[in-house]
């Protein structure tokens, strides 16, 4: 058995994951142990973690790959600078130290990181490096369903590249067509993410959730004084109006003159039908480009099924826009499209690649509903909660089901603690906050008094795969939360002329659909598909919903708190648990609930986690 250690580090969403003869043994992210939101730091506890699901010691590894590749990306960082000299020194000469120090040997650094989980690890030859954009097309086309794919990557940025093309056969993996920094449909959504007072590299899915409540009348402009975009979807930014090549911000005054109106800044100024109108715009822009690349790679190499990976992969506002249009047959994104699932793909890229091991995937998908993290067993779970101090009752599986399903039904909130954590920034239903979509207030509770965020942000319904189109405007599986959609008209709650009137937030609170808890103000709602083969228990309980009320769907979204990252443990459930105003909390077949539990148990929850 060969097994492979891969590693993402050092940018943002560090993580590790490892394969044994190509199989996917385990993956997960450092923010889930150290409790830092988009952790960028050497992932030791998820290396510890994926290796102790291997019931491996890290000698034992075969071979270690780093994601990318440190030397291209401080060529790029020099020829940046020299570029645009003399502006930048400042930026130059605060991340010069760090790179001469760490970065730039980072095959030294990584091996003295290694070393740390095991003495005998002794072959620093263990360690290779892939390539970033590499990396993520491996993620997108290896655990895909298919034997050929066109594979389309959109991220900020790796070494150069920023958008890369790449045609997968068989084993076989070649990049064919590249982007290259600084001109960047990432870096672009951030630059607006940015403006718009949000935090870049954790806020652009909040412009995604803004967009609806806008129009895109800045969408012009943006095309023409910010982008030259051809009609293939090939693009150039203009340089002028920003500042991440080599400032220490992403947009200058130019661009704040530009749309008339300074940076955001999201201690004092309030979200405003400007800022709404910019989101909507920007995103507009981001599907007009990804339209336009998709269009014409479909043209150009008549392949029938496309893979996603990269940031801006997970724009599934932009995804869906790509399915409607039927421009390939099948579309597969990876659930940890952004630089987390690097690791991944930097082990997969290896073993097909480098060793040129054969790959029969039997048109299936090997991502395992992506359900790659820790799980724990009821001994060790019945052990920490009498550590807590938790009040709880062990029930069987079908009361278990019973109960929660009559508590939904009564618009109790509930934290589902199930199974192994997701891998990639969606909860699918083992680490879920889980409501009862049909209730009127549930969107502005769970955002106000649960998650303590943004009272615009949209939740996810949660639906049994074979009431899909009874439900929503979609015929394909969307198991990872990645594709939008229109809730069917016969289900749509329509308008009055009054209501039609009303402007930005004002719209938050009309009713729109019979599910109004995941319907957006669009009509759309980003949907996971539930399958019996990957989850079989979340599968059971909606379907005990169903029977009760008619409904194969909840709302679904990840059980945490605003910039706190997705609950990993026991005692990360329960502190959420008791830090929010959820009714219940369920682990394996525990049942707590909030009535019974001390009330003592946590004080000032929000303040251990820096708002995002």
């Amino acid at each position: 058995m060969t097994t492979i250690l891969g590693i993402s580090a050092f940018y943002h969403d560090s993580a590790a994951a490892l394969i044994a003869d190509g199989n996917i043994i385990a993956a997960a992210q450092e923010e889930r142990f150290s409790r830092k939101k988009h952790d960028a730091s050497y992932p030791h506890s998820a290396v510890e973690y994926v290796l102790s699901e291997a019931n491996l010691k890290l000698n034992e590894v075969d071979h270690i790959v780093f994601f990318e590749k440190p030397f291209l990306k401080f060529e790029r960082l020099l020829e940046t600078y020299l570029a645009f000299a003399p502006s930048g020194f400042k930026s130059f000469s605060l991340s010069m130290p760090i790179w001469l120090r760490e970065k730039l040997f980072q095959k030294k650094y990584l091996f003295d990181c290694l070393s740390n989980h095991d003495d005998k690890f002794k072959d620093i030859n263990k360690i290779n490096f892939s390539e970033h954009h590499l990396s993520h097309a491996a993620s997108a086309y290896y655990p895909s369903p298919y034997n050929e794919a066109i594979i389309l990557t959109l991220d900020g940025v790796g070494e150069w590249a920023t958008t890369t093309v790449a045609i997968g056969k068989g084993n076989n993996l070649k990049m064919i067509k590249e982007i290259h920094f600084p001109h960047s449909l990432g870096l672009l959504y951030s630059a607006f993410t940015y403006y718009t007072g949000f935090k870049v590299n954790s806020g652009e899915y909040k412009v995604m959730g803004l967009a609806p409540y806008g129009e895109p009348r800045f969408k012009d402009i943006i095309l023409k004084e910010l982008m030259d975009l051809k009609e293939d979807g090939t693009f150039k930014l203009n340089m002028d109006y920003f500042n991440y090549a080599t400032g220490l911000t992403m947009t200058n005054k130019k661009f704040a003159k530009l749309f008339g109106q300074p940076v955001r800044d999201s201690k004092k100024d309030l979200l405003t039908q400007f800022h709404m109108d910019i989101a909507a715009s920007i995103q507009a822009v981001t599907e007009e480009v990804v339209l336009r690349l998709t269009t014409s790679i479909a043209k150009e190499y008549k392949i029938e099924n496309l893979c996603l990976a990269g940031g801006v992969a997970l724009n599934c506002v932009a995804n869906g826009k790509i399915l409607k249009k039927n421009l390939f047959k099948n579309i597969w994104i990876q659930p940890a499209a952004g630089d987390a699932g690097g690791s991944l793909g930097a082990a997969l890229a290896f073993w097909y690649n480098e060793l040129n091991n054969s790959r029969n995937n039997n048109g299936k998908d090997k991502m395992k509903g992506s359900y790659l993290g820790p799980s724990f067993s009821d001994a060790l779970i019945e052990k920490e909660l009498n550590h807590l101090g938790a009040n709880f009752k062990r029930v069987s599986s079908q009361d278990l089901i019973d109960t929660v399903a009559k508590e939904l039904n009564k618009e109790n909130i509930i934290g589902w603690f199930q199974g192994r954590m997701e891998f990639g920034p969606r909860a699918l239903g083992a680490r879920s906050i889980i409501a009862d979509p049909r209730s009127e207030k549930m969107q502005k509770e769970l955002n106000l008094k649960i998650k303590f965020r943004e009272s615009f942000r949209p939740f996810a319904p949660s639906i049994l795969i074979e009431d899909l189109s009874k439900w929503f405007e979609l015929n394909t599986s969307s198991p990872y939360m990645l594709l939008v959609a229109k809730i069917n008209q016969n289900l749509q709650v329509k308008m009055s002329d009054t209501e039609k009137k009303l402007f930005g937030i004002d719209k938050l609170n009309i009713k729109r659909s019979i599910i109004p808890a995941v319907t957006h103000v669009d009509y759309t709602a980003r949907i996971q598909t539930v399958h019996k083969e990957t989850n079989p228990k979340y599968y059971d309980l909606i379907n005990k919903f169903k029977e009760i009320t008619n409904c194969p769907i909840l709302v679904n979204t990840s059980f945490n708190v605003r910039g706190e990252p997705i609950v990993c443990s026991i005692k990360d459930a329960y502190n959420c648990f008791m830090g929010t105003n959820l009714d219940i909390l369920v682990i394996e077949n525990f049942l707590l609930y909030k009535k019974d539990q001390d009330k003592k148990s946590i004080k000032n929850y929000l303040d251990k986690f820096e708002q995002d």
